[in-house]
């Protein structure tokens, strides 16, 4: 196990070296971590759950024209050539076909405790402090404008709305991040949730303070 997990490692660092810094090897690590304090409790299997973890975001369809296969078909040609079971690599690959929030309308299409736990470690890391860094690191990336007070939220985006939306960086947060809260899947994953939730808020009441110029 432990030689298949630093070989995928050391897969995953090459593929995404030049990343956007919200998508990296560090979100990765974080989701990889996240995933196995979740498990202490959880006691699903170690192997999928560390494999579903780094190889979740090897292709992200947001970078790839919004092509959704490109990062399954990655991940199945990887776990192939390290000759890994095959079950192994189709619980893994339902995992990545599984896990993105996806506007949060799209229903899965699998189920298992693994993936209620490596889906619940990469939603801690789009909420708190580390979810605010990234969430304004990709709209810069994609230009976005931080904010502005004539475009509301959009909470009834279809799928494809929601992957085309060029919407000011602020409406993500009721978009996506604040609901994160209230759709995690297991009993810790809520309890973590819980503080970066109120980070979130906490944020947000700062921010419109100052924008609005209130002392």
């Amino acid at each position: 196990m432990d030689s298949l997990i630093n070989k995928t490692i050391a897969y995953v660092k090459q593929e995404l070296e030049h990343a956007e810094g919200g998508h990296d090897w560090f979100h990765i690590e974080r989701v990889w971590r996240n995933s196995k304090l979740i498990n202490q409790i959880e006691k699903g299997d170690q192997l999928v759950i560390e494999l579903g973890a780094l190889l979740h975001d090897i292709a992200d369809s947001k970078f790839h024209n919004g092509d959704e296969k490109i990062g399954p078909k990655k991940a199945r040609a990887f776990l192939s050539g390290q000759e890994c079971p095959t079950h192994i690599i189709d619980h893994v690959i339902s995992i990545i076909e599984n896990i993105s929030f996806k506007g949060g309308k799209v229903q899965r299409t699998f189920s298992s405790k693994e993936l209620d736990i490596v889906q619940d470690a990469d939603r801690l890391d789009a909420i708190g402090a580390i979810g605010i860094a990234r969430t304004f690191n990709f709209g810069g990336y994609k230009n976005h404008k931080i904010y502005d007070p004539e475009i509301p939220p959009n909470l009834k985006m279809t799928k494809e709305e929601y992957k085309k939306s060029q919407a000011p960086t602020i409406n993500h947060f009721y978009e996506k991040l604040l609901l994160l809260k209230d759709r995690m899947n297991t009993a810790k994953g809520k309890e973590l949730a819980q503080q970066r939730h109120q980070f979130m808020e906490d944020f947000l009441s700062q921010f419109y303070s100052e924008w609005k110029g209130i002392k």
